[in-house]
């Protein structure tokens, strides 16, 4: 099994209302895609409520292999899903690993 996690953290200068609406946006998106993409195996979005930290969204998903977080990458509901964040997102960052 894969474990594929990944924070993102929005722009400072995005208007709290603005970060609020995308975030939820996207949480709702991910989350409606093991519909429509059949190698997720478990996926879930959490938002951040402690404003002290640096992360806003972290995305947690599980998958039977690496070629499957692939398939899942490219898939173009998840790429719909990410382009949610297009305009708000400063940065991102990944970890898939093995158990």
């Amino acid at each position: 099994m894969v474990k594929h996690i990944v924070l993102f953290k929005l722009k400072d200068e995005v208007p709290t209302e603005k970060k609020l609406a995308v975030m939820n946006q996207f949480k709702a998106a991910i989350e409606a895609l093991p519909s429509t993409i059949s190698v997720i195996r478990k996926i879930e979005v959490g938002l951040n409520i402690n404003p002290n930290e640096l992360w806003n969204i972290a995305l947690y998903s599980e998958f039977d292999t690496l070629e499957d977080v692939k398939y899942y990458a490219t898939h173009p509901d998840h790429v719909a899903a990410g382009k949610i964040l297009a305009e708000t997102k400063e940065s991102r960052s990944c970890v898939d690993y093995e158990i």
